[in-house]
C-alpha cells in the first residue's frame, strides 16, 4: 500500500483536531454544510450496503449450492468464505488506488466489481469459477471496507465525526438485512433460486455507482493533487469562507510539515503496542462468532427442524434487530463509551452462545429459545462490537501511522473472519453445534477480559490526547 496515501488519512483527521480547524467545526456545528456534509457522508457510506449485501447473500443460496455443487463440509466452508480472501486483496490495494485515483473513482471500480461478480457468480455451472467472482466480489468489499470511512474522514466535521462513520455500520448491516430479505423472497423461485439472489446485487451495485457521480471528490485528495480551486470550492459548501481559507492552508501546510511512515515503523518499541491493541479488537470482532450468525443462520434454523421458508424468514428478523441495534450504537457511542458498550457487549454475547450451546447439546427446540438466544445475540453485537470496534479503530492510532496500522488491523479482521467462516461447517460437522458455540462464547469471556484490563476508553478525547494515552 502506498505510504504517502495512508499518512493522508492521519493527517486530514489530525488538521481536523487543530486550533486553526476549529472555526469550521464551529460552522458545522451552526448549521452551515451541515446537511451537505451528510448527504455526501451517506453516498459513500452506502459502500458499506453493498459490503453487507454481497457477504451476506450466500447465506440463503447456502440450501441450493450445496447438492447442485456437491459440497462437504470442507468445501461449503471455502465455497462461504472465499470472498474474504479477496477482501484481504482489496484491502491491500485500496491505498494505492484511493490515492492515485481518488476516493470517488475508486469507489466506483467498487461497485463495478459488486455488479460483475454478483452476476458471474449467479451464472457459474462450476465450483472453481463461482469461487472466482465470489473473491472479484471480496476485492470490492475489502477496498469499500477503507475507502468508504475514509472518504468520510476527509470530509466530516469532527463534532459530527463518530456518528458518521458508524453510518458505515449502519449501511453494512442494512445491506445484510436487504439480503435476507431478497433471498426470502427469491427462495420460491425453486432450484435456480441461488442464481437470481447473486444476480440480485448488480441492481444495488449500479444505483450506487451512479449516486457517486453526484458527489465529489474529498478536499483532502484535490489539494493533494495541486487542483485548489476544486478543493476550495468543496470546503465553501461546508464553512464559512473564513474557515475555508484557513483550512486549506492547514491542510497544504500537512504536506510539508508531515514526514512520511514507514511499514517498519508498526513494530517500533513506540507504536507496537497501541498497533497490538488495535490487531486485537479487530480479531475479537470476528472470533466471537458473528459472521457464523449472519452467514449460516438459514442453517441452523434448519437444524433445529424448521423448512427452508421459516428458516429464511427468521433470519430476516435477525437481520432487522441487527439494523435497530445498530441505530442504538449510532446513539449512544458519544454519550456513554466506548469501554462500557464492548463490556457490555462481549458478557451479553457470551450469555447467549452459552444458551445456544445448551439447547443444541440437550435439543432443546422450543419455545423459540434459539431464535431469542440469537437475537439477543446479534442485538449485543450490531450495539456495541459491530460499530463501536471500528470507531476504536479509526480513534486509537497515532496521526503518523494511522493509514498503515488501520491496513494491519482490517487485514487482521479479514484473515479471522476466513478462518472462523471456513472452520464452521467443519467444526460443526466434527464437533456439533453445541462445542462449536461453547467455543465462542469462550472468545466472548476473552474478549470480556481483554476490554477491563487492556482497554482505555477514549470518549471526548481529542487525537492528540489519544496519542498521550496510548504512546507511553
Amino acid at each position: 500500500m502506498n505510504d504517502k496515501g495512508n499518512m493522508d488519512q492521519g493527517q486530514v483527521i489530525q488538521r481536523q483536531f487543530s486550533p486553526v480547524h476549529t472555526a469550521g467545526t464551529e460552522a458545522h456545528s451552526s448549521g452551515a454544510g451541515g446537511g451537505y456534509v451528510l448527504r455526501i457522508s451517506v453516498v459513500a457510506a452506502l459502500g458499506g450496503l453493498l459490503f453487507g449485501y454481497d457477504t451476506a447473500i450466500i447465506s440463503g443460496a447456502i440450501p441450493f449450492i450445496r447438492p447442485y455443487f456437491h459440497l462437504d463440509e470442507y468445501s461449503l466452508g471455502w465455497a462461504v468464505s472465499s470472498i474474504l480472501i479477496g477482501c484481504g486483496a482489496g484491502a491491500a490495494a485500496a491505498g494505492i488506488a484511493a490515492d492515485r485515483f481518488g476516493r470517488r473513482i475508486t469507489l466506483m471500480l467498487c461497485a463495478l466489481l459488486f455488479a460483475l461478480s454478483g452476476i458471474g457468480a449467479g451464472l457459474s455451472t462450476g465450483l472453481s469459477l463461482f469461487i472466482v467472482f465470489r473473491m472479484a466480489g471480496g476485492i470490492g468489499v475489502g477496498a469499500a471496507a477503507i475507502v468508504s470511512p475514509l472518504y468520510i474522514a476527509e470530509t466530516a466535521p469532527p463534532d459530527r465525526r463518530g456518528r458518521l462513520v458508524a453510518l458505515y455500520q449502519l449501511a453494512i448491516v442494512a445491506g445484510i438485512l436487504l439480503a435476507y430479505l431478497s433471498n426470502f423472497i427469491l427462495a420460491g423461485i425453486g432450484d435456480s433460486s441461488w442464481r437470481w439472489m447473486f444476480a440480485s446485487q448488480a441492481l444495488p451495485s449500479v444505483l450506487f455507482g451512479l449516486m457517486l457521480l453526484l458527489v465529489p471528490e474529498t478536499p483532502r485528495w484535490l489539494v493533494k493533487k495541486g487542483r485548489l480551486v476544486e478543493a476550495r470550492r468543496i470546503l465553501s459548501k461546508t464553512m464559512d469562507p473564513a474557515s475555508c481559507e484557513s483550512t486549506l492552508g492547514a491542510i497544504q501546510d500537512s504536506f510539508r510539515n508531515e514526514g512520511r511512515a514507514v511499514w517498519s515503523e508498526l513494530c517500533s518499541k513506540k507504536y507496537l503496542p497501541v498497533v497490538t491493541l488495535g490487531i486485537f479488537i479487530a480479531v475479537f470482532q470476528q472470533i466471537t462468532g458473528i459472521n457464523v450468525v449472519l452467514y449460516y443462520a438459514p442453517v441452523l434454523f434448519k437444524d433445529t427442524g424448521m423448512d427452508d421458508s421459516a428458516s429464511l424468514l427468521q433470519t430476516v428478523g435477525i437481520g432487522l434487530v441487527n439494523v435497530a441495534a445498530t441505530v442504538i450504537s449510532i446513539t449512544l457511542v458519544d454519550r456513554i463509551g466506548r469501554k462500557l458498550l464492548l463490556k457490555t457487549g462481549s458478557g451479553l454475547m457470551g450469555l447467549s452462545l452459552a444458551a445456544m450451546a445448551l439447547c443444541f447439546r440437550y435439543h432443546y427446540f422450543q419455545h423459540y429459545v434459539i431464535l431469542c438466544a440469537m437475537l439477543v445475540y446479534v442485538g449485543a453485537f450490531g450495539a456495541t462490537w459491530g460499530a463501536v470496534a471500528w470507531v476504536y479503530l479509526s480513534e486509537i492510532f497515532p496521526n503518523r501511522i494511522r493509514g498503515l496500522a488501520m491496513s494491519v488491523a482490517t487485514l487482521a479482521l479479514w484473515l479471522a473472519d476466513f478462518i472462523v467462516t471456513y472452520t464452521f461447517p467443519v467444526m460443526q460437522a466434527r464437533a456439533g453445534n453445541a462445542l462449536t458455540f461453547s467455543a465462542y462464547a469462550v472468545f466472548c469471556g476473552a474478549a470480556l477480559i481483554y476490554v477491563l484490563v487492556k482497554i482505555p476508553e477514549t470518549r471526548g478525547k481529542s487525537l492528540e490526547e489519544m496519542e498521550t494515552l496510548f504512546l507511553k
